[in-house]
């Protein structure tokens, strides 16, 4: 079984015992103000494997499949054995990183709350993306799939734009943090992955 299935099966559990266990709710929610106040840094990771109902568990978790494989691969390649533990670590680091700029900006309102996998995730699409630019996503409003390297610069335009605007409940951050931490990641040990992704997208036709 792969580490992203894994991966997959416990998020599930755990947002389901959450669901069903408002205590394990309470105490793993990322509250920026309780971090604060009571030392609890371990929100910053925890909130990462809860999620508000069914959609958006789904809809992150089918995300995080469609690169995970590819992703993966890739940490197989580059550190070998060790693989699978870069892997892992990548993933849980990238979801306490891209946790930090929503709790330094709500750090002082007690009412905040947030949660889910969006930072993590963001990170291994992003970092797939630079792997494989055209690989093409799909989103379930548009069913015309879009390369990779064109999805994501727009994704972190609305991203920031969102973030900015601060209206509804999606945690912007989370998914512009996560996704900036998983290009400079992969910059950062494979220096390669650049020249490669310019390389690809230079041939690439719309038709």
């Amino acid at each position: 079984m792969s580490i992203t299935l894994i991966i997959i099966i416990v998020t599930a559990g755990i947002s389901l015992w959450a669901w069903n266990d408002y205590s394990v709710m309470n105490r793993w929610i990322l509250n920026p103000y309780q971090v604060a106040q009571k030392g609890q840094y371990y929100r910053l990771l925890t909130a990462g494997f809860l999620h508000a109902d069914w959609m958006h568990l789904i809809f992150n978790m089918i995300s995080f499949y469609a690169f995970g494989g590819l992703m993966e691969q890739v940490f197989a390649s580059l550190f070998g054995a060790s693989g699978t533990i870069y892997y892992v670590g990548f993933y849980l680091i990238a979801i306490v990183i891209s946790s930090i700029p929503t709790f330094l900006k709500h750090r002082k309102d007690s009412r905040y709350n947030s949660l889910g996998a969006s930072g993590g995730v963001s990170a291994i699409i992003f970092a797939g993306i630079l792997i494989s630019p055209l690989t093409k996503l799909y989103l379930f409003f548009i069913p015309i799939g879009i390369s990779g390297f064109i999805f994501g610069p727009l994704y972190l335009i609305y991203s920031y734009y969102e973030s900015q605007r601060g209206a509804g409940t999606v945690n912007h951050d989370a998914h512009l943090y996560g996704a900036l931490f998983g290009v400079l990641f992969m910059c950062l040990v494979y220096p390669p992955v650049l020249p490669q992704f310019i390389d690809q997208i230079a041939g690439w036709r719309l038709f």
